[in-house]
């Protein structure tokens, strides 16, 4: 719950397209379809994501409008979930396995069938005994501002977030940065002109000599 308490180092974005009508319904709807789902007892090594409240990344549900709407600040969070096992022990104990197999047989050589075999099976063993790492990313969205703070500087992170965010929405979110607030665009291009290297600030929707469009950058909170 760290984005409504305290200072934050955030990345800013602007939120590109209008809200439809009925928006308050919709997307405590489409919240709820994205949410995050506990997945199966035998999950493997993939990734589980979804949208969580910020108050407990326990709470899936947005049907209550005052956990996760103030006024038009949408709050919420992506949650991520990835098994991952300790590689080292991992190989170790398959390599005890694998003498195991071949001394009760009374051969010196494992078949690479039976290595994958007994692999996929010591695997499965642990992954069921494994709690999955968790990342949460939270969000503040002003609706009426059309822009939104994420907490987190990570470009991986923010990439999901976007997806995730498109997928759900159906709208997409720009970084923002200070050649925002400039009304001249001559001058935005001269800045950007000058930089010692080709920039891409905000992906493609950005400034550049001879185009259009908005910037990128972060901000402290």
């Amino acid at each position: 719950m760290g984005i409504v308490s305290g200072n934050l180092t955030v990345a800013r974005y602007r939120v590109v397209g209008s809200l439809p009508e009925g928006w308050r319904e919709l997307f405590r709807d489409r919240l709820n379809d994205f949410s995050f789902q506990e997945p199966p007892q035998g999950q493997g090594k993939e990734e589980v994501e979804g949208w969580v409240q910020v108050h407990n990344l326990l709470d899936t549900s947005f049907d209550d409008f005052n956990q996760w709407l103030y006024n038009d600040v949408a709050l919420f969070a992506l949650r991520v979930d990835k098994k991952r096992l300790p590689q080292k022990l991992f190989r170790a104990t398959l390599d005890k396995r694998r003498d195991a197999w071949c001394a009760e047989r009374g051969v010196k050589r494992c078949p690479n069938a039976v290595v994958s075999e007994l692999r996929d099976e010591l695997e499965q063993d642990w992954l069921r005994r494994t709690l999955p790492a968790v990342s949460i990313t939270e969000a503040a969205w002003s609706l009426s501002g059309e822009w939104m703070v994420v907490h987190s500087l990570s470009e991986s992170t923010g990439e999901r977030f976007r997806k995730r965010f498109f997928r759900t929405f159906g709208l997409k979110i720009v970084p923002w940065s200070p050649l925002d607030w400039l009304a001249d665009r001559d001058t935005v291009d001269a800045l950007l002109s000058k930089a010692p290297m080709p920039v891409q600030l905000g992906g493609p929707e950005v400034h550049l000599a001879g185009g259009t469009g908005g910037t990128g950058g972060r901000e402290e909170a």
